[in-house]
């Protein structure tokens, strides 16, 4: 059977040259060129360079080969009495002073190097042409015993025929004289007369065939041709010596086919890289956009592998795509070099957060979602509007940090005749838009919550329903769910209502701003004054019940233009004990009191959750001031979290009876789930999910909001440290100690920045304070070096 069209087409491409090589050297008889291949390439089987009498003429030539071979080479060589030297057989009694050889360097490399004298039993030593031409380029002198490499007998690829006590300075010449005879499409030829016959050949009887002769440089010029090819002939070993066998015209077609893919790959390569240097070379300002990377499947497909590398999130195939574009580049194969060359052509900003790409965050929605949301904007009808109280006569308080872009809850108070406290605890109502199981309910549950970072916020809902039509705007009648709650005087809960609500927001205040007003204390804004004395009781309330202290110093970070190389970086430092946040603070645990008190009282199933006090007792620690060191202390015992989907279970560290999250649907899938069961039990429905449902739903939410926790500590570890880089070398931080970790290496509060650390403190206790400062801050990786500063507290002279 003759080869496949795509055999034939590459047999085609014989070049004239290549036939010129190709040619019968005359041996016992006169063959001529010319009768031999018959006038050239014909169309014949193989597509040319064909004939029978060629055929008759390769089989004589084969066995002339056979005879002189064994008596030429060893003659030349001065082994008489002995075979040619076997390749595959290399020891000390084929390897002698003088010989010309080549060795495998190393996995990449073979070199040509000269015989010196044996080394040990089995060793030789030789003089390459590496070590040669560094010796002439570094010591320009005479040096007639070289300089010597050890190498294994196995190391040896191939003896060179016909030389004995070659000079190893002359191995540049004949390598140069090699680069004229390496014409690899004679590889072609050579496979076309041999393949029909499966005749296997020797490197001397193909140099024969190809050179007409087989004399040292030739026979080593046909050694570096089968060697290096990978199309035509395949290497088998005989009892003495390695021959060369001809493939499959079907196996040749396949190479053939892996040969121009792989091909097509290096020029593909080859042209991304010169992107990439291109890229590199330009100012900031003029580097291409990060789009521009991702139109051309092509480049796209590269750059996304560069990416994968640099988070550690590659499959085989973009790791080895990525380490051969890393080479190219002059990089070392390692995730930061990736990062580092990403950075230098614009593709990353130099303050890419990584965890996005290494946790694969949902940043984005589907144009089916946001579809979705948009027809939700246009028409949803509020199957709760006949049973929404309007409470939009109220004054109320909205309290949130400032950059908040989700408001989903609202304060109001009033004292009723009777002296006790009332409060209301608005909630918004984003249900009144999104159903269960609906798209937007199942993009919302996969995400579990919003993701604040210091840097964006990634909403749970679509931008345009979480911060405009679901959050509280003021001024403006919002939806809402409102708990109201009448307190006893000793802050215990002595009546609530659960119910939907319209309501209006009065202020939105910052947590520094509501603290103002509280400082200010206005006799016009009476109602912040009667929400603070309702947090005081509860708290003192909760504190009876067992409660524990939790309120640390929290750091806050927000930059405002994180693409550049140099963000502007703005840090809060938020003390929990704050006045304005205690209140909301104690709101919020109120309401989600009152909820779970509903949901007991109506066997109403619902995402419960509960926290077994401490074994330690809180008195323990009444030795340490209060504050972050005795708050650190006891969230140091606490134990797991509980949860229960049909009763309520205790919560211990809150002090209360029973705990459900309802203040934050906008921003949390779980406080959605609560609305849901509470909104359908207002309408008098059954609720749309059974406590089995809610506890397999807030299980996917709940690793999604674990993944956005560590995205939201990483990032803000990330700036903090960017932070303290910043800073003028040598400032003193005042550092609080909250614990001893061993020996005196002990875990402080940066108090000004409200970061933890550690480092080794000569002095102090636990509640102390020491100075320190920063000595190294390396935000990418994650590197900080702190030192005590050791005050001098003696009078000087």
């Amino acid at each position: 059977m003759g080869p496949s069209p795509m055999v034939a087409r590459a047999a085609g491409g014989c070049s004239t040259a290549a036939l010129a090589f190709f040619r019968l050297h005359p041996l016992r008889r006169a063959v001529r060129p010319a009768a031999a291949f018959s006038g050239g390439c014909s169309s014949g089987l193989h597509g040319g360079c064909r004939s029978r009498l060629a055929h008759s003429i390769v089989d004589s030539v084969l066995d002339e080969l056979r005879y002189r071979r064994r008596v030429r080479v060893s003659a030349k060589i001065g082994l008489q009495g002995t075979k040619e030297l076997p390749d595959n057989k290399i020891d000390k009694r084929t390897l002698q002073k003088g010989l010309l050889l080549e060795f495998q360097k190393d996995s990449e490399r073979s070199l040509l190097a000269v015989v010196e004298r044996p080394d040990g039993k089995k060793n030789w030593m030789v003089t390459d042409q590496v070590l040669f031409e560094w010796i002439a380029i570094t010591c320009p002198v005479d040096y007639p015993n070289g300089i010597l490499s050890s190498i294994k007998p196995q190391q040896v690829t191939y003896v060179v025929p016909g030389i004995m006590n070659f000079d190893y300075s002359r191995i540049d010449e004949f390598l140069e004289k090699t680069q004229d005879l390496l014409d690899p499409t004679v590889l072609e030829c050579a496979w076309m007369e041999l393949s029909e016959k499966d005749k296997s050949i020797t490197v001397e009887e193909f140099a024969e065939i190809v050179y007409g002769t087989k004399e040292s440089l030739e026979s080593y010029c046909a050694h570096l041709l089968l060697s290096r090819d990978v199309v035509y002939f395949v290497k088998v070993e005989s009892r003495d010596y390695s021959m060369y066998q001809p493939r499959s015209p079907a196996q040749v077609e396949e190479l053939l086919r892996r040969k121009l893919a792989k091909e097509a790959a290096e020029k593909e390569l080859e042209e991304f890289v010169h992107l990439l240097k291109s890229a590199k070379e330009l100012p900031v300002e003029s580097k291409p956009p990060k789009t521009s990377w991702l139109g051309e499947e092509k480049v796209r497909q590269k750059i996304e592998a560069l990416q994968a590398y640099a988070v550690d999130a590659c499959d085989d195939e973009q790791r080895r795509l990525a380490g051969n574009i890393l080479k190219a580049m002059g990089f070392t194969r390692t995730s930061s070099a990736a990062l580092k060359l990403l950075i230098n052509v614009g593709y990353f900003p130099v303050h890419v957060n990584l965890d996005l790409f290494r946790y694969d965050v949902r940043i984005r929605y589907t144009d089916e979602v946001l579809s979705a949301a948009e027809e939700l904007l246009v028409d949803s009808p509020d199957a709760d509007m006949h049973i929404r109280k309007d409470l939009s006569t109220l004054k109320v308080y909205a309290i949130d940090v400032d950059e908040a872009d989700e408001l989903d809850d609202a304060l109001s108070a009033t004292r009723l005749p009777d002296g006790r406290i009332k409060v209301w605890i608005h909630v918004a109502d984003p249900t009144c838009l999104v159903k269960p199981r609906s798209i937007i309910d199942r993009e919302a549950m996969h995400r579990g919550t919003s993701i604040f970072l210091p840097t964006a916020t990634i909403p749970m809902f679509p931008e345009r329903l979480a911060m405009n039509a679901m959050s509280l705007q003021q001024g403006k009648e919002c939806k809402s769910v409102t708990v109201s709650v009448i307190l006893n005087s000793d802050g215990s809960i002595a009546e609530y209502t659960l119910e939907n609500s319209v309501i209006k927001p009065t202020y939105m205040l910052t947590y520094e701003s509501a603290t103002e007003l509280l400082y200010m204390n206005l006799e016009e804004e009476e109602e912040l004054r009667i929400l603070q004395e309702a947090a005081s009781i509860r708290a003192q309330w909760r504190h009876s019940q067992g409660s524990i202290d939790t309120a640390m110093i929290e750091p806050r970070i927000k930059v405002s233009n994180p693409d550049d190389p140099e963000p502007n970086i703005n840090l809060y430092v938020e003390d929990q004990a704050n006045p304005a946040m205690q209140l909301v603070s104690e709101m919020m645990i109120l309401c989600g009191e009152a909820v779970a008190a509903f949901g007991s009282d109506n066997n109403l199933p619902l995402p419960y959750r509960g926290h077994p006090q401490s074994n330690t007792a809180v008195s323990v620690f009444s030795h340490l001031p209060e504050g972050p060191a005795r708050s650190f202390a006891n969230i140091s015992v606490l134990r797991a979290a509980e949860m229960d989907f049909q009763k309520p279970v205790p919560h211990g560290v809150l002090g209360i009876p029973g705990y459900v999250q309802f203040t934050s649907p906008i921003r949390r899938y779980v406080d959605l789930l609560a609305h849901y069961q509470v909104k359908a039990f207002l309408r008098g429905d059954s609720p749309p999910y059974s406590a089995g449902d809610l506890e397999g739903m807030t299980f996917i939410a709940s690793m999604h909001v674990k993944v956005a926790r560590r995205l939201h500590s990483n990032s803000l570890r990330y700036w903090l440290l960017e932070y303290l880089r910043r800073q003028p070398k040598g400032r003193k931080y005042r550092a609080l100690i909250l614990k001893f970790i061993k020996d005196r290496m002990g875990a402080l509060l940066l108090v000004e920045v409200g970061m933890q650390i550690t480092t080794t403190i000569s002095r102090g206790k636990v509640g102390d304070e020491v100075s320190v400062t920063v000595e190294t801050a390396h935000p990418r990786d994650d590197i900080l070096s702190v030192r005590e500063v050791v005050e001098d507290t003696e009078d000087s002279e």
